[in-house]
């Protein structure tokens, strides 16, 4: 019955929940997500709570640009609306900081698409243009897809206006080694967003040389490094440098205007489609297509999958470090977020594990084995929890924590279970012993033969008793108890018992010392069957955190080794294309890089082919001061424990 009040106690806490978290997700319309008032970023704490309550993985796409360039609308049409962001009729631009608008995906089940508009870059009015380049940081650390929107034509002064990613090394940190500058900007590319450069009002012909062409070979000979050793070549080379070193992937698009009517252009959200112009109207779409079959969910380097509440926590340390007046460093960051979800995962898991119990116990058990069973289950359901949500436990503290819960509540949950039996086989025996009590205050077997009459109705009790059901694990203990308590009285009725002689009194106590001791004995040894059971359990959790342990750093190898091999095709490509274009000494330069590269590949490699022995002995010997049932892994060594975990 109590498990039944709690599983409805936590069915309606879920009810209450879902409905604080719908509204967020299908949100109506866009808010601020972060202010740029008075050249200083604040966060608005509406937007933030609608990311807390995102539980899902975001596939985060945000689009920067000059102002006055149509990237609202584009965020527009990919929300499924005319309207929400707002576009603005005059050459003043309308976005101020970055809007967010939350929706849910329209492909990706159980993701949410989270839309971010941002100010327009170089807007005259403004008075420290320092605040552009935060925002266009914002935006790079925040998407999975970064959309870049300029107007009609990838050209020199298209490259300098994003002179903003060659400013991405001074105003992003990947590690907060001092000594780190040189090696992070080459691991850039396995934290930042794939690129889209979208170019609006495009005029010109796709084609080089008379050969028709596509709109990403556009972008790739736009991003053709020049020849030469001035200045003024290698400030121009630059912004190319970086897009190619810092977004490997990439695509573009090229629209044709919407319309040529410029009273319509003023008012573009209220402007039927049917008015726009056919290919501009195919334009959109394309685009729009391949954002939702191509951007990805937002992920940190090693895989770490980002849900909504994740995104606001990074968001908000980005903007507190920020305001300080320092750089953001995605290693701190990360290890921050860290150390609050891990908190978070020990509680949920632990959480699951106590309701679980509640629901799953019928108090009382009949043996120990019985809660010990269920037990584990639920603990390998805890666990299964805090491995899905925790991540950087590289000293295994929560996981250790988590498991000194679990064996708390455990105990405790023992304690419930023997309190129960306990307590009703207590008043059961009151019940069924109470006409023998009476008996006794009336002196009913101090008569002659009356000793044989109180061992009749005792054996009847016993008799009566053993024929309840579910009295548990303490059956036999509190009948034991029982009988103790009337030996006194029991042994008084036997001397005074005159048809009996003084050999068969003698005999009688003798046989009642003989059934207290096998009693006892049984006693015990039902009490060390249990600590041999409680033993067994100790060692199945010590199995399964170390199994659930190596299946998740094989998992998270296999994530980080996909990144560096990324990584490394991506450099591979930028060499050949370096080599192509005449730039023999770059490429060559770019050789060390790739080897640091492929010794972390190697590394990694490696500690998934030798069994993660290190990490997984220093959480065993946690383990064992936790799960003292588990010591006789003692002694096995790495090797044998390698093979008991393979």
């Amino acid at each position: 019955m109590r498990a039944g009040r709690a599983f409805g106690s936590f069915l309606a806490w879920s009810l209450l929940t879902q409905v604080t978290v719908i509204p967020a997700v299908f949100m109506e319309a866009p808010v601020c997500l972060v202010e740029n008032s008075n050249d200083e970023l604040k966060l608005n704490p509406k937007a933030l709570q609608i990311l807390a309550s995102i539980d899902k993985p975001v596939v985060v796409v945000a689009v920067v640009g000059l102002y006055r360039t149509g990237k609202s609308y584009l965020m527009n049409r990919l929300a499924g609306k005319n309207s929400g962001f707002s576009l603005g009729s005059t050459v003043q631009s309308e976005t101020k900081g970055i809007w967010m608008w939350c929706l849910p995906h329209p492909s990706k089940l159980d993701h949410v698409l989270v839309l971010l508009d941002t100010e327009g870059l170089g807007d005259v009015e403004k008075g420290d243009l320092k605040n552009d380049s935060w925002i266009f940081a914002l935006a790079v650390l925040l998407s999975s897809t970064f959309v870049y929107n300029s107007m009609n034509t990838i050209n020199h002064q298209a490259l300098e206006q994003m002179q903003y990613v060659t400013e991405l090394t001074k105003l992003i940190k990947i590690k907060s080694s001092p000594n780190a500058v040189e090696e992070e900007s080459e691991e850039f590319v396995g934290f930042f967003p794939d690129f889209v450069w979208v170019v609006r009002d495009f005029t010109l012909e796709l084609k080089i040389d008379g050969r028709p062409i596509t709109s990403d070979e556009y972008l790739e000979n736009a991003l053709k490094l020049s020849k030469g050793k001035n200045p003024r070549v290698e400030m121009a080379n630059l912004p190319r440098e970086c897009i190619r070193k810092f977004f490997p992937k990439r695509k573009c698009f090229t629209f044709d205007r919407p319309t040529n009517d410029k009273s319509l252009l003023a008012h573009l959200e209220d402007v039927p489609e049917s008015q726009l112009e056919a290919s501009f109207r195919t334009q959109t779409e394309n685009f729009c297509s391949y954002i939702f079959s191509n951007a990805k969910p937002k992920t940190l380097s090693g895989g770490i999958m980002i849900n909504g509440n994740r995104l606001g926590k990074l968001l908000e340390t980005y903007v507190r470090t920020i305001s300080s007046g320092d750089v953001p460093c995605l290693e701190n960051a990360v290890l921050s977020l860290a150390q609050t979800e891990n908190s978070a995962a020990v509680q949920t898991a632990a959480k699951h594990y106590v309701e679980q119990m509640a629901l799953k116990v019928d108090f009382p058990t009949e043996t120990l084995q019985d809660l010990l069973s269920i037990h584990t289950e639920c603990e390998k359901e805890a666990l299964s929890i805090f491995m899905k949500h925790s991540f950087k436990d590289d000293t295994h503290k929560y996981q250790k924590d988590l498991v000194q819960i679990l064996e708390t509540e455990k105990y405790g949950f023992r304690r419930q279970n023997e309190e129960v039996s306990t307590k009703y086989c207590q008043a059961q025996l009151e019940f069924l012993s109470q006409s023998l009590r009476e008996a006794i205050s009336k002196g009913m077997f101090s008569v002659p033969g009356g000793y044989n009459i109180y061992r009749k109705e005792r054996e009847e009790i016993i008799s009566n008793y053993h024929q309840v059901p579910r009295k548990g694990l303490k059956a036999d203990e509190v009948l034991q108890k029982f009988l103790q308590s009337l030996a006194v009285t029991e042994d008084s009725i036997l001397q005074a018992d005159q048809a009996l002689t003084e050999q068969e009194k003698a005999l009688q106590a003798e046989q009642i010392k003989r059934e207290a001791a096998e009693k006892k004995k049984e006693l015990l040894e039902q009490e060390q069957v249990e600590m041999q059971q409680n033993m067994e359990a100790q060692q199945r959790s010590y199995e399964e955190n170390m199994n659930q342990l190596k299946k998740k750093m094989e998992e998270d190898t296999n994530k980080l080794l996909e990144e560096k091999n990324m990584m490394m095709e991506s450099k591979l490509k930028e060499q050949k294309q370096l080599m192509e274009e005449g730039f023999q000494k770059k490429a060559e330069e770019m050789e060390k890089t790739m080897e640091n590269l492929q010794t972390k590949i190697k590394v990694a490699e490696e500690n998934k082919s030798n069994g993660f022995c290190e990490f997984l002995d220093a959480l065993g010997n946690l383990l064992m001061a936790i799960l003292p049932g588990a010591g006789k892994f003692v002694g096995l060594g790495l090797k044998s424990l390698g093979k008991l975990l393979s």
